[in-house]
């Protein structure tokens, strides 16, 4: 009989991550953290979560946050609001940070809905 191979230690994934740089939008939901806009660009994402490199020493593991996946201008029909928490947050060489975050639930502003309901992602 063949053992399956074990995952590795800590990974928590529910499913497969892909290599993808797109350019993000990040901001904190709770009014008491100090209000930013980050604009990184993802390593790699999949249906639950993101993956960034970010300069920003604010994320801490946690933290509510708005993220907008993919992100291309403030008025683009085709971006996708999500509300995520933070879940890891690492230092990296050069003063950067990685941070992977859950996407909790969408946020839906399509035309056919009420202005800020909320989906399940």
């Amino acid at each position: 009989m063949l053992d399956k191979p074990e995952k590795p230690y800590g990974d928590k994934r529910r499913s497969r991550r892909a290599k993808i740089a797109r350019t993000l939008r990040v901001r904190p939901s709770e009014p008491r953290d100090d209000h930013f806009e980050d604009l990184p660009t993802s390593v790699n994402a999949s249906k639950e979560g993101v993956f960034f490199m970010t300069r920003r020493d604010k994320y801490y593991v946690g933290m509510r946050v708005f993220v907008t996946f993919p992100y291309s201008s403030a008025h683009d029909p085709m971006n996708c609001e999500y509300i995520a928490k933070v879940v890891r947050v690492e230092k990296l060489p050069d003063g950067k940070f990685g941070v992977a975050v859950d996407l909790l639930m969408t946020v839906n502003y399509s035309a056919g809905a009420p202005k800020g309901s909320l989906t399940r992602a």
